[in-house]
């Protein structure tokens, strides 16, 4: 059913008012007023039907996701700052202070589920938005963006052949005892013992004798796979059930050093081997993302304009046109120029914007040179999206929580930005605001 609305008015005098408890003029304050929270709503109603039993307010739930990735927080750390922290119930919609969850932390993970990473686009672009109509930046800056690509790290642990196999035990025997398979043997004990063998044996430096551990390990799998194959063959709900489990095993036993499309994660076997050159990581195991930022620096600094998680790990430079369509989308305004590093080099571009690479020497122009330096401002900013924000472990399950993750930290960063401009914003005004009273004083 559609979302039910907040109570705009309550007549329980015992109940503190928020306006009465917070500073007006914090940069939350200021933030929940500039956003257009009926247009948010209305742009989100169409996920919901006009039968059933009401869903929780839109702006509830998009306050929750705004607040947490702006300070980085986990689901279920946002729901416990929600209930202690006044301006956080302010910023989501409440008039009154409440002392109670009013939602599950999974309500968080049903609604992402239901909108998708297209419809979060639209908070990206009224991030946007509020920046334009606050000064804090120009639609000129939108004319001229930086590109690069990163990784977005999985929430996995580093993989090895014995933890993969010992995983895909333990994975196959939990679920064969939750559907009353009776397997002939489990293998958890044997398997465990071998897993640690190896790691006593790698230490050592003995890596023959720790490979032999590696192929008992492998052995032990497919004999429990074989096993629940069996049984689940023809079996009415089993085979259904078992039929991805089971073919993510049988990656797992088959695949060897040189082998293609490898599993890396149990959970998550969308999880790609990305090397980006790095010295201190020489390979990271994630989801490529695509982000474009303004090139120039503006007064609440530089915003991001676009941002896309890019599965299949595609060539740099295959990325341009996407990148630039949802750029274009977003804000409403044509980019005229594109400034990404070497790795885009042997583009296939061939839209309107002109794209410069590092160490053209066919660029004459100063004011293309003096933005071209600025490229690498975007650096610090996959920095902060990684450390201040939540690209650096995503713990959202499959492609799609890959996509919802990279635009959500995208409008993190973004209203990270818009709460410190705001908050300088504010008070110059008011300085100003001052210097007028006190004139106004002098001259009577």
């Amino acid at each position: 059913m559609t979302p039910k609305k907040q109570p705009q008015s309550d007549l329980d005098i015992f109940k503190s008012r928020l306006d009465n408890m917070i500073d007006m003029k914090h940069p939350m304050v200021l933030l929940a007023q500039r956003i257009d929270w009926d247009e948010i709503t209305a742009s989100f109603g169409k996920f919901f039907t006009e039968k059933g039993r009401p869903a929780l307010p839109t702006r509830l739930l998009v306050g929750l996701h705004l607040i947490k990735h702006m300070q980085g927080l986990s689901d279920e750390a946002v729901c416990a700052a929600w209930v202690e922290n006044p301006y956080h119930q302010f910023f989501c919609g409440n008039q009154f202070f409440a002392t109670k969850l009013v939602l599950d932390r999974s309500s968080m993970t049903r609604w992402r589920k239901r909108v998708g990473s297209e419809q979060l686009e639209t908070l990206l672009a009224e991030t946007l938005r509020i920046a334009l109509a606050t000064n804090a930046t120009t639609p000129e800056a939108f004319e001229r963006v930086t590109i690069d690509t990163t990784v977005q790290t999985k929430a996995v642990a580093h993989p090895s052949d014995a933890q993969l196999l010992l995983r895909a035990i333990q994975t196959l025997a939990r679920m064969a005892k939750a559907k009353g398979i009776k397997l002939r043997q489990s293998f958890l004990f044997v398997a465990k013992a071998a897993r640690v063998e190896v790691t006593r044996l790698l230490h050592r430096g003995a890596k023959k004798q720790a490979m032999r551990n590696v192929r008992k390990l492998r052995t032990f799998a497919g004999r429990l796979r074989r096993d629940i194959g069996r049984k689940a063959a023809g079996a009415e709900g089993l085979e259904v059930a078992f039929a991805d489990i089971l073919a993510i095993a049988d990656r797992v036993i088959a695949q060897r050093a040189d082998s293609k499309n490898k599993v890396y994660a149990i959970h998550a076997p969308e999880v790609e081997c990305i090397a980006k050159g790095k010295a201190r990581t020489k390979y990271e195991f994630g989801v490529k993302a695509s982000i474009a930022v303004t090139n120039a620096r503006t007064n609440g600094g530089q915003f991001i304009v676009g941002m896309m998680a890019m599965p299949g790990s595609p060539y740099d430079g295959h990325t341009i046109q996407q990148q630039i369509d949802q750029v274009e989308r977003l804000t409403g305004v044509t980019v005229e120029r594109a400034y990404v590093d070497l790795g885009y080099r042997g583009h296939n571009y061939k839209g309107k914007a002109e794209v410069y690479l590092p160490r053209d020497r066919s660029v004459t122009s100063p004011a293309i040179k003096k933005e071209r330096r600025r490229r690498s401002a975007i650096e610090p900013i996959i920095g902060h999206l990684k450390s201040d924000g939540l690209l650096e472990r995503n713990h959202l399950k499959g492609t799609d929580g890959d996509a919802i993750n990279a635009i959500l930290c995208a409008i993190g960063h973004n209203m990270r930005l818009l709460a410190a401009w705001l908050k300088v914003f504010w008070r110059a005004l008011f300085i100003f605001m001052e210097k007028q009273h006190q004139l106004s004083l002098a001259a009577a």
